[in-house]
């Protein structure tokens, strides 16, 4: 079974580095909530030279993030109107806006002020996304702590999420077509190939999920909502476990992760099988509105994985069977890969990202037959489409 336990939002720790990467913390290792602690006991200026001093011994600052002052923000959006509001979240409220000063329209996502984890997450977020710099991540503009408000600014992504356009279609909205999608999938596992092996230091994202990977106005993905990210530890193979308590989305989270609270890259990878399944099928990981055999999507697809003659049955119905068989086979073979249950089996975003660069050149016209690989459970299962599997399927 893949299913995850029910995730739970608790204190985030700071990972042991080895000596080599000592450089990053301090002997006096502190947690982001400590930080938050901290940051609450100063004010104004004092607070952004803070923030500014935690970047650096943690990283090297990549932007150049703004500090923005609420009366700045409350005009950019209209003092939070209804009329500019965007989305909500268990965050907070995020609003559409236009900054002056710089002259750019921007997300502005303003913190609700209920309790200090949502506080521990908002400086989590200024610093990863300081440190931070990548076509395939969304772009923190600036931020503003003032007295007991809490904003993070962002570039504007035009198309808003993947969950939108994916899980949320309503009669205003065209399907995603199959290029599309894999377009999207492919920008996701290059932002997190970034995090993991060229971000220094590297950073498990924590809560990969359709909701946190925005689409610009060309549908390029951005992932987004670094609240929950976790700088990891280096021990050659990026592969250092870290223990912590589970937080994440529940459905998302890697086995391994949910029951034991071990956390690796590895976790991210089984979330991105999760959400590259979501993308292929236009299902819900859970969803409570189908029957009670098909409400967890993991469970759902396992037996189809097995059976090589019921692949297409995998392919969202909104495609119409407007995709190429080739195509879906070797993305299925992905998902599977990912969504092994012992991460070890699993692959690294690097050899994800080159299965999806093939992806990407397969048009949906292909008359293919499929003959590939597919690694499920720790073995490999070839297998052969039947000749009546084809894209002009009903």
């Amino acid at each position: 079974m893949m299913n995850c336990f029910s995730c739970c939002k608790s204190e985030v720790e700071t990972p042991s580095y080895k000596k080599k990467r000592s450089k990053y913390v301090s002997k006096g290792r502190r947690t982001f909530k400590s930080l938050a602690a901290a940051m609450s006991l100063k004010t104004g200026s004092s607070r952004h030279r803070q923030i500014t001093a935690e970047i650096l011994k943690y990283g090297t600052a990549q932007n150049d993030v703004k500090v923005l002052t609420y009366e700045e923000v409350a005009e950019a959006t209209n003092n939070f109107s209804s009329d500019s509001l965007i989305g909500e979240g268990g965050f907070g409220n995020v609003y559409k806006g236009y900054i002056k000063s710089i002259e750019q329209t921007v997300a502005v996502k303003k913190l609700n002020r209920d309790g200090d984890q949502g506080t521990r997450e908002f400086f989590a977020e200024v610093l990863m996304l300081s440190m931070v710099k990548h076509p395939n991540l969304v772009r923190l503009v600036g931020y503003c702590v003032e007295d007991d408000q809490r904003i993070l600014v962002y570039e504007h992504m035009a198309n808003g999420s993947l969950e939108n356009h994916l899980l949320d279609i309503g009669n205003d909205k065209e399907p995603l077509d199959w290029q599309t999608r894999m377009k999207i999938a492919d920008g996701a596992a290059r932002g997190l190939e970034y995090l993991h092996n060229s971000a220094d230091p590297p950073i498990i994202f924590r809560d990969f999920k359709s909701s946190n990977i925005l689409l610009d106005e060309n549908f390029n993905a951005k992932l987004s909502d670094f609240g929950l990210a976790k700088i990891a530890p280096i021990d050659g193979e990026g592969q250092g476990l870290v223990s912590t308590r589970v937080m994440g989305t529940y459905g998302y989270c890697a086995p391994e992760y949910a029951a034991t609270g071990q956390l690796s890259s590895k976790s991210d990878i089984y979330s991105f099988g999760v959400v590259f399944l979501e993308i292929i099928s236009g299902r819900r990981v859970i969803d409570p509105a189908r029957s009670a055999e098909e409400q967890n999507l993991i469970d759902w697809a396992q037996p189809l994985f097995k059976d090589r003659t019921k692949f297409t049955l995998m392919a969202d119905p909104l495609l119409k069977g407007q995709f190429p068989v080739k195509g879906l086979f070797q993305a299925l073979a992905v998902a599977a890969m990912c969504l092994q249950e012992e991460a070890d089996t699993r692959p690294y975003m690097d050899d994800v990202i080159t299965a999806l660069t093939h992806l990407a050149v397969h048009k949906t016209e292909e008359k293919d037959i499929a003959g590939e690989s597919l690694k499920i459970a720790g073995h490999v299962e070839s297998f052969r489409a039947a000749n009546s599997i084809g894209p002009e399927r009903a």
